[in-house]
């Protein structure tokens, strides 16, 4: 496969940053793009310094590294990282994580690789989300590439969904880089984080011989994030509850960008990413004589596995399911203070009183705090069946 195959979703090349980065520093959002990045910089010292960037490696190293720090320092209380010792340097891996966030899951990842001695990853983006020349500027010079996920046409659907595996494993096997995709189609809003079967259906479709081949070729590796306070955890209630009223939920104008930048500037407190066992051919090739949708499906539920044991609970999670079932059976998890915090923070629910159910409304809220300790325990009732 030729690069130019992938002329439609590919990140920009490095011949095509500097023009990139003389858009971004003449768009009208620069002067605040700007004063979050590098607050301590006059404003003409950061425009010379983004049109001095020639590759996507210096934007990655000199823009997006300073994101990520104010990021960490302004919203995060505490970031934490473990699993690394299962990665290797020198091999290329395709990360499949659970999603929380549009654009802090991957770029937290990133952040860890780079001050690791990793390369980074090249990064899915949504085809909804590349909209406006700013927003396309700076995440096809951060690596990131278009996933189009055309409905209604099942042709189109399946030569789309070609063409990205086929893409993936391009990235992977000949362009020697690592991929960041998401565990399924959009963020996880409700807490409960599972693996699509279609996409693992996606992977293996550009692959050759056994079904375990094909995947064992991408060294799958599972990445789990961990949220103390969910990012948008308002918004996503919002939506959630919309689309159980509704019978078909409409985006509305704005919206994603908005959750974006609703999930950077939001206080987050402790966020923990954890870098799982990768899947091995053995794991795989244990399931070639399945049915190939029973052979997505056990993959899949292996990844979920991988995910759920590495996802780390917080006080929040437990405050959450204690009080959604009227009990305490965590309350040893967690103090007075934090669970007065969580009710502060879920009472905000009430300016939306008057044109929402008050109690669906806090139902969903509760819901997306604790069903990672339903997921979490329903693991562990797995892993130790009782006789």
């Amino acid at each position: 496969m030729e690069q130019q195959d992938f002329e439609d979703i590919r990140p920009y090349r490095d011949s095509e940053i500097p023009a990139a980065m003389s858009r971004i520093a003449e768009s009208t959002s620069f002067p605040l793009l700007a004063s979050y990045v590098f607050p301590d910089m006059e404003l003409n010292s950061v425009k010379e310094k983004i049109k001095s960037i020639r590759t996507t490696e210096e934007f990655q190293t000199q823009v997006m590294f300073y994101m990520n720090q104010q990021i960490i320092s302004r919203t995060i209380t505490e970031f934490t990282y473990a699993g690394l010792e299962h990665l290797q340097t020198d091999q290329k891996y395709l990360f499949i994580g659970n999603h929380r966030d549009i654009v802090l899951d991957s770029s937290l990842m990133q952040y860890v690789l780079y001050n690791n001695g990793h390369e980074t990853s090249e990064i899915t983006f949504g085809a909804n989300l590349m909209q406006g020349q700013l927003i396309i500027d700076i995440g096809k010079s951060n690596k990131m590439f278009k996933v189009e996920r055309p409905t209604g046409n099942p042709k189109e659907f399946y030569r789309a969904s070609l063409h990205l595996s086929q893409y993936i494993r391009h990235v992977i096997c000949e362009k020697h880089q690592s991929i960041w995709i998401a565990q399924r189609n959009g963020r996880t809003k409700d807490g409960i984080d599972l693996t699509e079967q279609g996409i693992i259906k996606m992977f293996g479709m550009s692959g050759k011989g056994r079904k375990s081949d094909a995947l064992a070729e991408l060294h799958i590796a599972p990445v789990a994030i961990s949220y103390e306070w969910e990012p948008c955890d308002i918004l996503k209630t919002l939506e959630l509850y919309e689309r159980r009223q509704l019978e078909h939920y409409i985006k509305k104008p704005g919206e994603d960008v908005n959750s974006i930048l609703t999930g950077i500037v939001q206080p987050k407190g402790k966020v923990h990413i954890e870098f799982c066992k990768p899947l091995t051919i053995d794991e795989l090739s244990a399931y070639d004589p399945l049915t190939a949708g029973d052979f997505h499906r056990r993959v899949a539920r292996l990844i979920d596995e991988r995910i759920h044991r590495s996802y780390r609970l917080t006080p929040n999670n437990y405050i959450a399911y204690d009080l959604q079932h009227g009990t305490s059976e965590h309350s040893d998890r967690y103090t007075e203070e934090q669970q007065s915090a969580f009710i502060s923070r879920l009472r905000m629910l009430q300016r939306y009183e008057e044109s929402c159910d008050l109690k669906a409304l806090t139902d969903i809220f509760m819901g997306i705090y604790s069903n990672p300790v339903s997921s979490k325990s329903a693991q562990k009732n797995e892993e130790s069946p009782t006789t």
